[in-house]
């Protein structure tokens, strides 16, 4: 007999579900490879008191992932909101922000930046304005001390499920342990059920807030391989361009040494930041 449950907690190919009455039931993949994503809806099937096997995954809403040439890495699914975790010290990369924003405005996500670490307040102004190019394209930011005021960013979670995405060092797990106080308790009791010393930042965790507002935990980032997308999907993840593309001359302009190209006019009239349409170009590069 199949059951229906949540995976709150993806580690290689051993997951948790939550099945209806609200007990976890450690769970395996049928088959040799695995899509499922914390987040992901399953239909499992048990096979034992302590054990069960995922059947097949229900339609998904969303997935967020990155890639590379050889593999993919899925951080979460079916998600409203992605919380960008960056922080005034250590210093954070604006291509990995860039590439974040790719990836979650390529599945329609919504994106909060937040920026950690603000009682560091003589490190506040760079960082605020490395993040200006973000803000003036709509992206919201937060700023916030996660050990003193974690509380704040609250507000922004309320009925949304939200996925926490940044690079190491960051604070989110700070985030985490003040916005959810048994985190260390629920993350121990998962790597139980997963026999492993593994904790919060190897493996994806999904934690409720409340009955509407759920919180997951993805591990820290380095890099954000987008080779998933194609050239259209890539255009259309930057905001900026938006309203410039199908005006080139060419049909397949590549925004590069076409003539009449319109985004480059654009950038010319600096109506788009430089850094941005660099990361663009190195994206388009990776993925041709």
């Amino acid at each position: 007999m199949k059951d229906s449950g949540l995976v709150i907690a993806a580690h290689g190919r051993q997951y948790v579900v939550e099945q209806a009455d609200g007990s976890t039931l450690p769970c395996f993949p049928r088959g040799k490879k695995s899509e499922i994503a914390c987040g992901d809806r399953v239909d499992f099937r048990p096979t034992a008191a302590d054990q069960g096997v995922i059947e097949a995954i229900q339609p998904r809403r969303n997935l967020l992932y990155r890639s590379n040439e050889y593999r993919q890495k899925l951080i979460a699914a079916n998600v409203d909101q992605v919380v960008l975790v960056v922080a005034t010290e250590p210093a954070f990369s604006d291509e990995l922000v860039t590439r974040t924003l790719v990836a979650a405005e390529s599945q329609d996500i919504d994106v909060l930046i937040v920026l950690n670490k603000c009682d560091l307040e003589d490190r506040v102004p760079a960082a605020r304005q490395r993040l200006q190019i973000f803000a003036s394209l709509g992206y919201p930011v937060v700023e916030l001390c996660a050990r003193a005021h974690a509380e704040d960013l609250r507000l922004h979670l309320a009925g949304r499920t939200s996925v926490l995405v940044g690079q190491s060092g960051m604070g989110k797990s700070t985030l985490v342990n003040a916005l959810v106080p048994e985190a260390n308790a629920a993350t121990r009791e998962i790597s139980a059920a997963l026999d492993s010393g593994k904790h919060t930042t190897t493996h994806a965790c999904l934690y409720h807030l409340d009955g509407s507002s759920h919180l997951i935990d993805s591990p820290g980032l380095q890099e954000f391989g987008l080779a998933h997308l194609d050239r259209d999907g890539l255009e259309h993840a930057f905001r900026e361009f938006r309203p410039y593309l199908g005006q080139c001359r060419f049909r397949d302009c590549r925004h590069d040494r076409e003539p009449d190209c319109a985004l480059r006019l654009a950038l010319a009239e600096r109506r788009m930041d430089e850094r941005r349409f660099a990361a663009y170009r190195r994206i388009a590069a990776e993925i041709a």
